[in-house]
């Protein structure tokens, strides 16, 4: 479990007649420092009911932790995230014997992910208080997709165990010790008891500590030095740009994991708590809309997955493996191992350009060099890249993949001497005619592209997020973008459907269209709101000029991200903003999300529009010039691997402020 627990997205409990479904989650405070993670409700008692306890590696070492104080348990009164790793419950409890109004003691737990949580009791009271304290611990050692299924079973019988308990199965074992030591401890209760004495106005604390038996401490990857994202700020006239930046890196550091393999290489889990392991295609999709941060993540992204990569004779060889996913009731599910294989060239060309070494580009070549022999290998004679089992479909987006991994791929080879980049351009071109006709269906309001092709020429015709792909067409030199697979009047077609009442919801773009058949705000694919692709379609859409769709994705992502406390969830129902509403959390969405959390990223560096080129030392500024925050700067950065500080005026001026010595502004 050296990556952690990874879940498939709708792994569930078996409910009547054998649906799944997954324990709520949008309300549970979830403390991220993978490989730990705590998972508490806002009564900051932990009970063993549904997701809560602590977690190390997907497993649950810790899932009760009940305080009682004088015989009581506190009541209640406030919890929040202080952290992506911490979280603060407060509580107050009255024992005076005149029942006034005001509480006596106040009681605050901080939880922390590695396995650490601090009770402090504080006194009130005009008197000293003498104050019995019991903590009742236990655990059933299960793993997180155990528990998510209902199957963790009973709690384990404890054992006292220096200054705490320990628990044992042939699994794995825990062990909790507490600080102060406890005056008695009862093992078949999993009880650790005090006695406290406080003075007026006087504290005492507890500190307990989790973790497996023989284990150290959890070290975190983002402390320190060993971060492989810069610690960029923003400042704007908007104050949720800098929140909103904040609260992005900061999630993206608790979901950083080390390969084992090569434990200098870190990538991005998914997200927490159902998929704390590594996803090819979005950790891929993460650290690709994090370059303005640094290329390390990327680069370790790319080495972790180039170790993955199928080699050999057969058609499969060059293929990164991903698992299939769910996408909704009109096709079945894709392939994540065809979309990372297409993005690992696309990451590696685009973090060359954001400053990525020559001799890293360079080690990585060959892995992207058979990610694209795969796709010429697979694609054969023929005009588009199918789904790999029989009978298709041919996705929309998969070609925007494809058509995007070809000339981002045929540039890199070009740049290294490589052959086959003018074969890869050629079938590009091709696609790129045939598509603007095959996928495009024409109907009275002006078009759309298809979701699908089926074997038989049978167009799959919803109106869904997938198209945001043939917007995101990818970085050439000089600050250009990629030529994509729609033409200037379908472009401006997608844009006006994308500014649509039916898939702008107000709080970022739906799935599928409010008037699509099987729409469902609920639906992953088929009508929620997806951070990650609202952020793609901001960002295509202001590099296509359309920025009035543009900036309305864009605010209604932000305005989303205030309600969320600025940490965003990877999807929210579709459900349309109202005067004074706030969009409605989804009950199984991860948060934090590594894809969401880049997505922040993606969309403040979109109001810049940062186009660098570090080999030609040149970086472009294409801002967007309506300034839909008003002023706004962004410092930290990195490209070129040096700083870069960049600010956008009122007026939609772009001025550089800091930068790598020798880069130039591009024309």
């Amino acid at each position: 479990m050296g990556r952690g627990v990874a879940l498939a997205p709708h792994t569930a409990q078996v409910g009547q007649r054998g649906t799944v479904t997954l324990p709520p989650a949008h309300t549970a405070l979830i403390c991220v420092a993978l490989p730990g993670l705590a998972i508490s409700t806002e009564q900051g008692q932990l009970t063993g009911h549904g997701l809560e306890g602590f977690y190390r590696s997907g497993r649950r070492v810790l899932s009760r932790c009940r305080l009682r104080v004088a015989g009581r348990e506190p009541l209640a009164i406030q919890a929040r995230m202080v952290a992506p790793d911490q979280a603060r419950f407060l509580a107050v409890l009255s024992i005076s014997a005149d029942g006034g109004p005001d509480p006596d003691v106040l009681v605050e737990r901080m939880r922390y992910a590695d396995g650490t949580e601090r009770i402090t009791l504080r006194s009130a009271a005009n008197r000293p208080l003498r104050l019995p304290v019991e903590v009742a611990l236990g655990t059933d050692l299960a793993d997180l997709g155990a528990v998510a299924a209902g199957r963790a079973g009973p709690d384990l019988p404890a054992s006292v165990h220096d200054s705490g308990m320990r628990w044992s199965c042939a699994t794995g074992d825990a062990v909790v010790t507490a600080d102060p030591p406890p005056s008695d401890a009862l093992a078949s209760a999993g009880l650790l008891r005090w006695e406290f004495e406080l003075l007026p106005g006087g504290t005492r604390s507890v500190e307990l500590r989790v973790r497996p038996a023989g284990a150290g401490p959890i070290r975190a990857v983002a402390r320190g030095a060993t971060s492989p994202l810069a610690p960029a700020r923003a400042a704007s006239d908007d104050p949720r740009a800098e929140a909103l930046l904040r609260t992005s890196v900061e999630d993206l550091q608790a979901l950083l994991l080390r390969d084992p393999a090569q434990p200098s290489d870190t990538h991005l889990a998914a997200g927490a708590p159902w998929r704390c392991g590594m996803a090819p295609a979005e950790a891929l999709a993460a650290a690709r809309m994090t370059l303005p941060l640094g290329t390390r993540l990327a680069a370790g992204t790319l080495r972790t997955l180039a170790r993955t990569q199928l080699v050999g004779a057969g058609p499969r060889s060059g293929l990164i493996p991903g698992p299939r996913r769910h996408v909704g009731a009109q096709l079945p599910p894709r392939c994540t191992g065809q979309e990372a294989t297409l993005l690992f060239p696309v990451v590696l060309a685009e973090a060359r350009r954001w400053g990525l070494s020559e001799a890293e580009t360079e080690e990585l070549l060959p892995a992207a060099e058979r990610c694209l022999q795969w796709l010429r290998t697979t694609v054969g004679d023929g005009t588009y890249l199918a789904d790999p089992h029989p009978g298709g479909p041919w996705r929309c987006e998969t070609q925007a993949h494809a058509h995007r991994a070809a000339l981002l791929g045929a540039d890199l080879l070009d740049a290294y001497g490589r052959g086959g980049g003018v074969e890869l351009r050629r079938w590009a071109g091709a696609m790129r005619i045939a598509f603007r006709e095959d996928f495009w269906i024409e109907e009275r309001g002006g078009g759309r592209p298809a979701a699908a092709r089926l074997p038989g020429g049978r167009l799959v015709p919803h109106l869904g997020s997938g198209g945001v792909h043939l917007l995101d067409t990818g970085l050439l030199g000089a600050g250009a973008p990629a030529p994509g697979l729609l033409d200037k009047v379908q472009t401006e077609q997608l844009a006006r459907l994308y500014g649509s009442p039916s898939m702008d919801s107000g709080w970022g773009l739906r799935s599928l269209g409010l008037k699509e058949t099987g729409y469902n705000p609920f639906g992953h694919r088929s009508g929620c709101v997806r951070v990650h692709e609202t952020a793609l379609a901001a960002a295509g859409l202001a590099a296509a000029g359309y920025e009035k769709e543009a900036s309305s994705l864009l605010l209604g992502v932000l305005a989303a991200a205030e309600t969320f406390g600025h940490r965003l969830p990877e999807m929210y129902a579709g459900e349309q903003r109202t005067e004074g509403g706030s969009p409605v959390p989804h009950p199984t969405a991860c948060r934090p999300a590594a894809t969401a959390a880049a997505a922040g990223v993606l969309l403040l560096a979109t109001l810049t529009g940062i186009r660098p080129d570090a080999p030609a030392r040149t970086v472009t500024l294409r801002p967007m010039r309506g300034a839909p925050l008003g002023e706004i700067g962004l410092t930290g950065l990195r490209v070129a691997g040096a700083p870069f500080s960049v600010r956008v005026s009122r007026l939609g001026l772009a001025m550089v402020e800091e930068a790598a010595d020798g880069l130039q502004l591009g024309a």
